[in-house]
This record gives structure tokens, sequence and C-alpha cells, in this order.
């Protein structure tokens, strides 16, 4: 009888683990955090190379789905995806199928078809990601759904606010504009509170959700608020978001008036971020925005490093917790790989 239980368990097929994702900040634990940023750090010194492409995923396939228009996520996801020496396809909703009415789950079975490694996939509708993740076996990266996550602009948030002030614990960040349509403050709240840092939220009280203080943070509904932050986050207004006819403030002048984020608001040694695309002279006054003090172009430099830190990530171990010390440094892993 022992011989028959052995056979079978011989026989019995090996259970696949679990398919990694990144969907949400609350995907990533603060070492899955500290992981990502170092591998991001060890990418970054890549790019100072004249030869800056890396053979870490050569014949990888990396699948991009765009349903709302992106410059910088879709353009640093496809190259970071090159300098790691993957394939690429990209696909925008207008011009495909999607006119025609494909359902998402369809449109998720096509690229399913083509056994894609990664999909990174942008969409307007909360949740899009699960839906493309439970119709293809494909690792799938949120570049943002609704106004719920974008879990990689949080990722480069970090990485920026780090390489400015050397630390991110104790820090102090105050977010200021449109909380209630931002899917960007949702996971900045969250990732800033994994790595212990502080955040206050700024805005008129018609665009900060109710109990939203139930993340961590604190309120307030006028800008002096921003005196003794380390970093003041810019939002833009979403109008495309906004309900239509819905008055969130009287026009965009007073909520320039009241809540702008001008050269007079802000003290020497703050340093000012948004995830862009700005518009300049409402939420941010175009001499904040191109100030030295300003983080912005750093913020782009971080996307295509962090971006190539996650797609490195999930396809050599995943945002599930490892310790920082056992995982190899890319860089250094390709270079023995070469030797």
């Amino acid at each position: 009888m022992g011989d028959i239980h052995l056979m079978r368990d011989e026989l019995r097929p090996p259970v696949d683990p679990p398919r990694r994702h990144l969907m949400s900040v609350a995907d990533l634990s603060r070492e899955d955090v500290e992981r990502l940023l170092g591998t991001a750090r060890s990418l970054a010194r890549s790019l100072e190379r004249e030869m800056k492409k890396l053979p870490t995923l050569r014949g990888r396939t990396v699948v991009s789905v765009f349903y709302e228009s992106s410059t910088r996520t879709s353009s640093s996801f496809e190259l970071a995806a090159k300098r790691l020496s993957a394939d690429t396809m990209s696909i925008k909703a207008s011009g495909s199928a999607v006119d025609k009415g494909e359902s998402l789950k369809d449109t998720a079975l096509t690229l399913g078809a083509y056994d894609p490694d990664v999909l990174v996939i942008r969409h307007p509708q909360i949740g899009a990601p699960q839906i493309m993740a439970r119709h293809t076996n494909a690792h799938v990266v949120n570049a943002g759904d609704g106004k719920h996550q974008h879990p990689t602009q949080a990722l480069l948030d970090l990485y920026a606010m780090r390489e400015a002030f050397g630390r991110l614990e104790g820090l102090h960040v105050a977010i200021v504009g449109d909380v209630l349509h931002s899917r960007v403050a949702r996971s900045l709240i969250q990732a800033l509170a994994l790595v212990g840092a502080r955040v206050t939220l700024v805005g008129p009280p018609t665009l900060i959700p109710r109990g939203i203080e139930c993340m961590g943070c604190s309120v307030s509904t006028t800008v002096d608020a921003i005196a003794d932050a380390d970093v003041v986050y810019a939002l833009r207004m979403q109008r495309e978001r906004m309900q239509e006819g819905a008055n969130y403030v009287p026009s965009l002048r007073e909520y320039t008036a009241l809540w702008g984020v001008t050269p007079d608001r802000l003290r020497r040694g703050q340093r000012v971020m948004h995830p862009g695309p700005m518009n300049r002279g409402v939420e941010i006054d175009p001499v904040v925005a191109d100030a030295e003090g300003s983080l912005i172009e750093t913020q782009v430099r971080a996307g295509l490093v962090v971006r190539m830190a996650v797609l490195y990530d999930l396809l050599t171990q995943g945002p599930t917790a490892v310790p920082t010390a056992a995982v190899k440094d890319p860089v250094a892993a390709v270079a023995e790989s070469v030797a």
C-alpha cells in the first residue's frame, strides 16, 4: 500500500506557484518596497554606461494595453522593457477592436493567446487589471485603474524622494489638490505609510474623500498646512473624472488663488513634485515647476528605472517578501552571466 501511495504522489502533477502581479501598493510589504528601490538603484547605474541595454529579459514578451491617454507611463514601460531586452507590443484602445465593442475579457483572451510574460494595463474602470489576470497566464501590472490605484507611480515617487533626501522614514509629504479623483494620491498615501513617512492632504473639502484619515493621513482645507512639509506634492485637477454639472470648486481661478502651489507659499529647502501632466498656472505655478527645488524631472527619470525594476522583479521573484540580502543585484548578475 505504501508503494501505491508513493506512485500516486509521483504521478501527481506539480503545483505551479501562484502567478505574481502588481495590482496595488497593498500587494507590497516594506521589504518588497526596499527591494524594488534597491533594484532600481542598481539598474540606474547601468543607464550611465555607453551601452544601456541589459540582456536580463531576453526572450520575454511585455505587452502594454492602454485604454486611457498616457505619455509618461506608457513610454517608460515600453522603454523599460526594451532596456532589459524584452520583446514589446503596445496597444491603444483607440483604433483597436475595443472601438468595435470588444469586451475586456475577449481582449484578454486574445492577448493571452500570444503567451505574453507580462501585461501592463491602464483602464478607466476599477478592477480591470484583475479581469486581465483571470483570463491570461501573464504577470499583470496595474498602470492605473480608474481612481483606484497606480502602484508604479507611488514607487517612482518614493525613489525620487529618497534620491533627494537620502531617506524616507520621517519625511513629511503634503499632497495638495484633487485627492478625490486621484489614484496617484491613494497609492502614494499607502506607500508613504509603509515606509514610515507622514502625509497631510490639503485641498477643498469637496475634493477630499470623507473618512480618508483612516488611511493614516491628516487633512487640512487651508494651503498654510504645506508650510512644514519636506515635500509639496501637487495634484492635477482631473476634470475628465468629475461628474458633469458638479461644482467641486467655484472656478479654476479661485482654486489657484486658494490652493495653488506658488512661490510665496513655499519655504527654502522644500521640494516640489507632480505626477504629470501639469496644468501650469492652475495647481502649480510655472516658476515653481521649473525651480531648482522641483523634483518633477527626477520623477520622470525615476519612472524608467523603477519600471525596469518592477518587470525584473516580477519575472525573477515577484512582489512577495524576500529578504533583501537574498536578492542578487541585477546588473551584477548580468555581468556574471556574460563573463
